[in-house]
């Protein structure tokens, strides 16, 4: 029976067509760090004080100066408390200057901020003090955004379409992106956000699938490594944008509203040829097909097409099977691990990229320009060391990186910067990696169900995250304690699993040892397909790749 690839290899592996599809695609990422990242520059600290406008009322002609020498507590170090005032009273001015102010309360009147330049997310909601943490919490339910858009966008796009799921992703990224510009409240803001993420998350999974469904086995890396890399460039951008807008509606105006230009995305971008075949739409596969062939100036022979079936698929295995047997068990369980500790290291460093005491600006650029060698070097790492060893080593370098900061003095904030560089390189190298890895430890038959727990587990240390921050609070180190000792035991558990290099991808899950035995002439090796350019998503079979890529 003649398979999918023999079509995509009729029409061109890697042809104007599918660059061209490659580049829509990267266009639609690049906004992604925007909506993820973008709220960090939004809320970046500025000097408060309670609003003690009270006392003017008795002493008008009072200036600044004494109004808050009256009316504001000092810390220990002589200056202003930011979150607590002297408690109002009814004496008049002479009494108040003779006898002082003892009671104190927490500000009921608001905060004044005197060095704001610009309306930002912080100054105009109040999220200081006791109202800070909402800052926090609000990244975590974009977070589950994007957990919930894996869960609903996921199955719709096998249900309707990759293209109307994009699409409709599309429509409500900006819809909901610009709306946020207009919102008169911070819990609607919160709420729009997670609206945001779903569409994200929705964007990201066709983004993948499609970069794969479209392209040739030996092409395939290529194709999904330029839209990672878009990601990145995403990031450096967002660095610019933040530095040059400072008013915070202004900022989610230009970091949404450029979507709009992609409106003609309604009449260029193209469907799934693989899904109309699998959906059984032959007519309409053909015609697509045979589009992308004449834009590569291919043609497939007549012959083949009346070869098109429908193709079915096999049912996947259950969550339960994973846990079944002694080696399923242990791969499930150490690479749930690694996926949250990638996640969670990712996240946890470049939510906090306003904490490493360099300028907030000069470190976003730094961690999206990391992340471009990063994707690229493990590739290479992969053909040359292997799997298992670079897992564990990324994620134990990650994990050292966030432990050393922890001991760095406060004063050596370009020490704490480069460190946390780093370890942002090593969370994005290690994160590319356990993609790969996966895709490999898991049998055919349960690979689709396998990633896609490992993938929930990573959006879970996503919304975790953001929380984490919140316990600076009791002490400084904590957060980065965390991080650093769930990274270091993740990496040691890494060595526990077989190393796959070389080795054939398991069928089925009768396999007493993962390991897989040596290549044989009926399936193409994992070693050749690294040197055949397939490194980054490490399967050679059409049928489960997109499924692995769904589940991403």
């Amino acid at each position: 029976m003649t398979e999918f690839g023999d079509f995509i290899s009729a029409l061109g592996e890697f042809g104007l067509y599918q660059k061209l599809l490659v580049l829509l695609i990267s266009i639609s990422l690049l906004l992604n760090p925007f909506q993820m990242i973008g709220q960090v520059f939004m809320v970046l600290d500025e000097p408060h004080h309670c609003n003690t406008s009270w006392i003017l009322a008795i002493g008008p002609n009072l200036t600044e100066e004494e109004q808050l020498n009256l009316t504001l507590p000092r810390d220990a170090d002589g200056a202003y408390e930011q979150c607590s005032m002297y408690s109002p009273v009814d004496w008049d001015l002479d009494s108040i200057v003779a006898y002082g102010l003892n009671a104190t309360e927490k500000c009921s009147s608001g905060w004044v901020y005197p060095s704001a330049q610009a309306p930002s997310l912080l100054t105009e909601f109040d999220l200081v003090c006791d109202r800070k943490d909402l800052i926090d919490i609000s990244q975590s339910i974009y977070m589950l955004g994007l957990l919930l858009g894996s869960i609903i966008f996921g199955p719709l796009s096998d249900r309707i379409g990759r293209r109307p799921v994009f699409l409709i992703c599309m429509l409500i990224r900006v819809l909901f992106g610009v709306g946020i510009a207009f919102v008169p409240h911070f819990y609607v803001y919160m709420a729009f956000r997670c609206v945001v993420g779903t569409a994200e998350a929705g964007i990201m999974i066709i983004a993948l699938v499609l970069a794969t469904e479209w392209v040739g086995v030996s092409h395939r890396s290529k194709a999904v490594l330029i839209s990672h890399c878009c990601f990145a460039i995403g990031q450096t951008i967002l660095a610019g944008l933040s530095y040059g807008i400072h008013n915070w509606r202004l900022l989610q105006i230009a970091g949404s509203a450029p979507v709009f230009a992609l409106f003609f995305y309604i009449w260029v971008f193209p469907e799934s040829a693989r899904w109309l075949v699998i959906k059984g739409r032959i007519e309409e596969a053909k015609k697509v097909l045979q589009k992308a062939a004449s834009i590569n100036k291919r043609t497939i022979p007549p012959q083949l097409l009346e070869q098109l079936k429908p193709e079915t698929q096999p049912k996947p295995g259950s969550t339960l099977d994973l846990f079944r047997k002694k080696h399923l068990r242990k791969v499930t369980l150490v690479m749930t691990c690694t996926w949250f500790a990638d996640s969670l290291v990712y996240y946890g460093l470049s939510l906090n990229v306003s904490g490493f005491g360099l300028d907030v600006y000069l470190t976003q650029l730094a961690f999206g320009g990391v992340e471009l060698p990063a994707r690229f070097s493990c590739i290479f790492l992969l053909q040359w060391f292997g799997r298992k060893k670079i897992q564990a080593i990324l994620l134990l370098l990650s994990g050292l990186m966030c432990l050393i900061i922890i001991g760095i003095p406060k004063d050596q904030p370009m020490v704490t910067t480069i460190l946390a560089t780093t370890g942002k390189f090593t969370a994005t190298a290690s994160f590319s990696t356990s993609y790969v890895y996966s895709a490999e430890l898991f049998p055919t038959v349960i690979r689709q169900t396998g990633v896609g727990l490992c993938s929930m587990s990573a959006r879970l240390a996503g919304i975790i995250a953001p929380l984490m921050l919140l316990l600076e609070r009791y002490h400084p180190s904590i957060p980065m304690a965390v991080f650093g000792s769930v990274a270091v035991v993740a990496g040691l558990l890494c060595f526990l699993l077989p190393e796959t290099r070389g080795t054939d991808l398991a069928d089925d899950m009768g396999l007493e040892d993962i390991k897989g035995t040596a290549p044989q002439t009926s399936n193409r090796s994992l070693e050749t397909l690294s040197k055949t350019g397939t490194t980054e998503v490490g399967v050679d079979l059409e049928k489960d790749n997109h499924e692995f890529s769904e589940s991403k």
